[in-house]
């Protein structure tokens, strides 16, 4: 339960006589009622019948329909074609923009015109009255504060002038779900949204007797603190249950590329002896002319080692065990380049940690001749965000090409795609190490930086283990979101 709804739910107990207790002895709410009715003087007062009535109240408590406890008058526009203007001139004018947080905001607070002020003068609020919005932002009440007395009001507002009820009772009242719901049920649908007068004076509400009005408030204002305090802690308690999937996420990722999620290896192949094969079948595709050598291709120096890795383990470069393909954008304004043919693939299109399926826009065959050599990421390729979205990671469930801030990686050896997987699941936590090496500009890496990422490189035996290890960790976590 968060703030606000702890806040409705008193309110709403509030309004059914259950927060405060009755006393039999005081003028009760019908008393109340008919007080307020000889002062106003009016005649016609429409009988309730049984079938209209929301809910059971306590019956020293009468239901009454809003009009014929208060009084409400509507407020006046600037005339067409004035501005109202900044500067303090003694003749405030409240709009909906100040009405706020059951108040009048004095911040922003404009003023009338003077030689135009005649014309409008009548229509004002006091700081004894509530006002209720009834254009734009509709149902919003609150109180006008003493530096505003006697201020003019808005079109889009209509003051409620009380008679012998307790003013705060009243503005808890209206703000409550039980109106509020009235109020939404009574707003013209038609045009420009708008909550006429006739239908203020229909909203029915509970009148208590006017001692129990002043408990009820006086409950409401101890409590009210209380929910502030806990807003703040159900705040910091939500940003520590949205933070706290992804930090934990981090935390096993981080187990996991250090070798502390599985037990070591104890078989003759190990991730030195997978390097070698990666390298041996890195120089035929060199050789054959494939791909290029890259500059940097050979062993790394142990300073530039990001953490401790088991014995068995071996730092590599991400190129020397897997092509790197980077992407394209064609010309936007070469319609030729774009219709219906290619999936071509954005970093808003792509589901991370998941499979890529559908995109928003395709390119044409002849971009994909002219621009993509004709070579198309096949269904199955791993493919990786590196320029302002930097490490979200899908997998391709289509053929399809990209632009150029995504890059399709190509393990050199993958047997049952256990390479690809393992770097599925670790690349999102390594590309944060690039940082460490002054390999980021600001929120990019660029080729150089990409193709020297440093991958912690186990067996196949152990990636395959760290991947199931990771994803049944992913699946507790998912669960962790739904409680």
């Amino acid at each position: 339960m968060d703030a606000i709804t702890l806040k409705n739910s008193i309110l709403e107990l509030a309004i059914q006589g259950k927060l405060v207790k009755q006393y039999e002895n005081e003028e009760t709410g019908s008393q109340l009622f008919e007080r307020i009715v000889k002062e106003r003087n009016i005649m016609n007062i429409k009988t309730l019948k049984e079938e209209d009535i929301p809910f059971e109240i306590p019956k020293t408590w009468k239901w009454v329909s809003l009009g014929d406890i208060i009084e409400v008058k509507g407020g006046k526009r600037i005339p067409a074609g004035r501005k109202l203007q900044d500067s303090n001139n003694g003749y405030p004018y409240i709009r909906v923009a100040d009405m706020k947080d059951g108040t009048v905001l004095l911040e922003n607070i404009k003023y009338i015109p003077i030689d135009i002020y005649d014309k409008i003068k009548n229509y004002k609020i006091s700081k004894d009255d509530l006002y209720i919005t009834v254009a734009g932002t509709i149902g919003t009440v609150g109180m006008v504060p003493d530096e505003l007395d006697q201020a003019n009001i808005t079109e889009n507002a209509n003051k409620l002038v009380l008679y012998g009820v307790s003013k705060e009772y009243i503005y808890y009242t209206l703000s409550s779900s039980f109106i509020q719901n009235q109020i939404r049920n009574f707003t013209t649908k038609v045009g420009q949204p708008k909550l006429a007068i006739k239908r203020i004076n229909t909203l029915l509400l509970p009148l208590p007797p006017l001692k129990e009005q002043e408990r009820i408030v006086e409950k409401i204002e101890e409590i009210s603190p209380k929910i502030s305090e806990f807003n703040n802690l159900y705040k910091e308690v939500l940003g520590i249950e949205n933070r706290f999937p992804n930090e934990l996420r981090k935390s096993i990722l981080q187990y996991a590329t250090r070798g502390k999620v599985i037990k070591q290896s104890i078989g003759d192949f190990t991730g030195h002896d997978l390097y070698k094969d990666l390298t041996i079948k890195r120089d035929e595709l060199i050789e054959k002319g494939i791909i290029k050598r890259q500059k940097n291709n050979g062993n790394i120096v142990s300073n530039y080692f990001p953490f401790d890795i088991p014995d068995t383990w071996k730092w590599v470069r991400l190129s020397d065990i897997a092509f790197l393909r980077m992407g394209k954008t064609p010309p936007r304004s070469e319609n030729k380049y774009w219709s219906s043919d290619i999936p071509w693939i954005s970093i808003a299109d792509m589901k991370n940690n998941n499979f890529t399926s559908n995109t928003k826009e395709k390119i044409s065959n002849l971009a994909l001749q002219t621009k993509f050599n004709n070579i198309l990421s096949p269904k199955g390729t791993l493919i990786m965000s590196f320029k302002l979205t930097i490490g979200k990671v899908s997998i391709l469930d289509i053929d399809a090409v990209h632009n150029e801030a995504i890059v399709s990686i190509f393990p050199f050896i993958d047997h049952e795609n256990i390479l690809r997987n393992y770097l599925f699941k670790t690349l999102p936590l390594l590309v944060d190490y690039a940082n460490t090496k002054g390999a980021i500009k600001g929120k990019t890496l660029n080729s150089t930086s990409l193709n020297n990422l440093m991958i912690p490189l186990p067996s196949l035996e152990e990636q395959k283990m760290i991947v199931n290890e990771i994803s049944t960790f992913e699946k507790f976590i998912d669960t962790l979101k739904t409680l």
